[in-house]
């Protein structure tokens, strides 16, 4: 299937390793020009290298932090500066640190939401405006099982991402008249560095070996293994295409069948 993606630009945020890179690497592949974003320059330029040497779609980086408020407006203006107006924004962050809701401080929710949620919202602003005017444009925000199915000693990450996907719902509705799709993406159990670290953290925890987490993990999983990389970047790749046309404010599950709920 042709997703009508040669030549479009793409901003991929947090995309130096993990879900991130492997979506910029599906959208290159699909002939997209891609701009990374990430804090490590010397992974950020290895990677982009990697994905300029296939010779389909170009790529291109910036180094920056979401943690800096500065980082909405420099990043799009850099980016835009590599291959034109961005066509397709990709929403990414990094987690943070678990622990239960009852012993999270108020500070922390305030650092968590400065660096999380309020950088995602201010960069999003910033590109819908040049979609809208061209009368075509993908956001697509990955967030997280947790919003669906609460996902233990996550608290803050399950809040954060819950209200990030609340206002990309609303921000649908706002811009589908415009030739604007807006989508969030939920990865379960993708094997990923992230994934790996939860395995070990829980494993440290409980005193047992990392092999019993991961076995314990799968076993909620009904596939029974954890996601590919490439699988959940196909699907995100599809949701940014031409071929995804009418499919707005949603929340797609990449999870092997793990959310239990409906």
């Amino acid at each position: 299937m042709d997703l009508g993606l040669t030549n479009k630009c793409a901003l991929v945020l947090a995309s130096s390793q993990g879900l991130g890179l492997g979506v910029a690497t599906a959208l290159c592949a699909e002939g997209a020009n891609v701009v990374l974003m990430g804090r490590g320059e010397e992974r950020l330029a290895t990677e982009t290298a990697a994905l300029n040497e296939r010779k389909a779609g170009r790529a291109a980086y910036v180094v920056a932090d979401l943690a800096d408020p500065t980082t909405p407006e420099r990043v799009l203006d850099a980016a835009q500066k590599f291959f034109g107006p961005i066509d397709i924004l990709v929403n990414n962050s990094g987690g943070p640190a678990g622990g239960l809701a009852s012993g999270v401080a108020a500070k922390t929710w305030d650092d968590e939401f400065a660096k999380m949620v309020l950088p995602i919202f201010e960069i999003t602003r910033l590109a819908i405006q040049g979609m809208r005017a061209r009368q075509w444009g993908r956001v697509i925000t990955l967030a997280s099982s947790g919003v669906v199915q609460p996902i233990p000693q996550l608290a803050v990450s399950n809040a954060m991402r819950s209200s990030v996907v609340s206002w990309m719902k609303t921000l649908s509705l706002e811009v589908a008249a415009d030739g604007v799709t807006v989508n969030v993406v939920l990865p379960g159990r993708i094997d990923t560095p992230r994934v790996a670290q939860l395995d070990q953290a829980a494993a440290a925890k409980s005193g047992k070996p990392i092999a019993d987490m991961v076995k314990a993990s799968l076993a909620t999983i009904p596939m029974g293994r954890y996601g590919r990389v490439d699988e959940f970047a196909s699907v995100v790749a599809f949701l940014a295409g031409q071929t995804s046309s009418y499919v707005t404010g949603s929340v797609i599950r990449i999870d092997g069948g793990m959310i239990k709920a409906i």
